[in-house]
């Protein structure tokens, strides 16, 4: 038996960034326990056969508007200053996307101004107080013409829902702006880390020394009968955890279809991508209409990786089932109310410890404390850098716990 500080599922940003901060503040003995065979969760990246830096899970955009989340990830890499920018294609034409100014240029086939764009929007959208979905907040800001083309059918596809049935933070979190920004993002701070993510995880980790043991390819049921711990992280799915006795919680997954393409093949494209070593003209580029992808990502554009080679990558979304990963909380109603019910069970760390007895653990000092974070664990559509502030900030929960326990 073996007597831990803390239990640690999963090895992406929440469980990392908590392990780390357990193992150097506090001085815990960690493990740290993932199922996959490498650590960084969805974030992880790798050079693929062709050379190129790719993110396995999806582009992973990473940004924030915390100094202090900033800050602490500074520690374990340098950054690739970026502007994320992206495109979308439909009407046989690419078209600046988020809408800006130059959309509506596009649009009008002529030079426009921000005044002339404010009116049209104010002529078209249709006024709603207070959206209530997905498709009320984009109508509400541009009318159903570019609702219909930029976002109707490219959510449909990505949700297998229309967005009348989604939450309006779907749709919302996209900006519309009657200016020139066409960068796809708000916030402040936009970068790649420098050298990717797996090699700012393989410094996090290495920064933990001794303290902490990480097992990959290993499900945290087989260790808990070997293993005694005081504190329980948990970052994987909710109801996967309590054996979906309340029912499964809904997701959406996706599909990855890579190609590579050499110098020679890219050649012909070089209108299109508009410059050499590109197979398209943006890092990202969404298909709201007819294809089967909701999105083509060349993530060359973003990680400024010399290479004469570039991959793209086709997102197809699909429904979650077995051999499937759960990418998309579905933020609807019905599992808003699911989540709900899971979320009280978790806050109550005996329910936890019973669960987890269940599994075979033993608890001979006593019930353990336990966590809940990140997007599976929490049931939310978060960021990275919301995640990692997650974790920091649960942390400061455990330490202040720790520090006062000093004293008694």
């Amino acid at each position: 038996m073996t007597n831990l500080d803390a239990l640690i599922v999963g090895a992406g940003f929440a469980g990392l960034v908590m392990a780390e901060r357990l193992c150097n503040k506090l001085g815990f003995r960690c493990l740290v326990a993932e199922k996959r065979s490498h650590i960084g969760g969805n974030a992880y990246d790798f050079q693929d056969r062709a050379g190129v830096l790719i993110h396995a899970y999806g582009p992973h955009y990473f940004r924030t508007n915390s100094p202090r989340i900033r800050e602490y990830l500074s520690q374990f890499t340098a950054w690739q200053p970026v502007e994320y920018k992206i495109l979308s294609y439909t009407d046989g034409r690419y078209w600046s996307f988020p809408i800006n100014l130059n959309t509506f240029e596009q649009f009008l086939g002529r030079p426009s101004t921000t005044e002339e764009m404010e009116a049209w929007l104010a002529n078209n959208r249709i006024p709603i107080s207070d959206p209530k979905n997905s498709e009320e907040v984009i109508i509400s800001q541009v009318g159903r013409l570019f609702y219909e083309k930029f976002f109707e059918g490219y959510t449909i596809k990505q949700w297998k829902r229309h967005p009348r049935d989604l939450d309006a933070s779907v749709c919302g979190r996209i900006p519309v702006r009657t200016n020139r920004d066409d960068r796809y993002l708000r916030e402040n701070f936009q970068a790649l880390p420098s050298d990717g993510y797996t090699r700012m995880f393989d410094r996090i980790v290495a920064g933990c020394g001794k303290l902490l043991e990480l097992k990959l390819q290993t499900d945290y049921r087989e260790i808990l009968p070997h293993v005694t711990f005081r504190y329980f992280v948990y970052t994987g799915a909710m109801d996967e955890f309590f054996e979906n006795r309340l029912g499964r919680l809904p997701y959406r997954s996706l599909r990855f279809e890579p190609e590579s393409f050499s110098p020679r093949e890219l050649e012909p494209r070089l209108p299109i991508a508009g410059k050499r070593g590109f197979w398209q003209p943006a890092m990202q580029v969404n298909y709201p209409n007819d294809e089967e992808f909701t999105r083509i990502v060349e993530i060359k554009h973003a990680t400024g990786q010399v290479c004469e080679n570039t991959t793209i990558v086709r997102e197809y979304p699909q429904d979650y089932g077995p051999g499937c990963e759960p990418y998309y909380p579905i933020p609807a109603p019905d599992s808003t109310a699911l989540y709900k019910k899971y979320a009280e069970w978790a806050a109550d760390c005996a329910i936890v410890a019973r669960q987890l007895a269940a599994m075979g653990a033993c608890f001979p000092s006593g019930i353990p404390n336990s966590v809940f974070l990140g997007r599976l664990a929490t049931y939310r559509y978060y960021n990275m850098d919301q995640v990692t502030g997650m974790a920091l900030t649960e942390f400061e929960k455990i330490e202040s716990r720790e520090r006062s326990q000093q004293f008694l």
